[in-house]
């Protein structure tokens, strides 16, 4: 994977969360996962930017949905991770566990620290 291709933090949030919603993620849903999870307060329309940025790199695909009564007649949009983006989340789960390796969590200075 080229250097073009390492996923920022925000990306692999959002990432993880379409790959936890199967092909049923949307942005409202990726937003409260995220929320959720990581206790950070994200606006959509970050989510949905990241998401379209995600599906030009070829990391998620979309479908659209037509709009329903109980959303007045809006689309939906849904996303689907890729699987090149499988790939950079697996690429990125390695690199997080070869930083770490050696390290012990709970002996490291800072928060929560001795």
């Amino acid at each position: 994977m080229g250097i073009e291709q390492l996923l920022g933090a925000f990306e692999e949030h959002v990432l993880l969360s379409v790959a936890r919603h199967g092909d049923e993620g949307y942005g409202m849903l990726v937003r409260r996962d995220i929320a959720a999870r990581t206790g950070r307060d994200v606006s959509i329309g970050a989510v949905y930017a990241t998401l379209t940025r995600l599906e030009k790199k070829g990391f998620v695909a979309s479908r659209v949905e037509p709009g329903s009564p109980e959303r007045g007649g809006r689309i939906q949009r849904f996303f689907q991770l890729s699987p090149v983006g499988g790939a950079a989340l697996r690429t990125s789960l390695r690199q997080h566990r070869r930083m770490w390796d050696g390290l012990d969590p709970d002996t490291l200075l800072g928060e929560g620290g001795p």
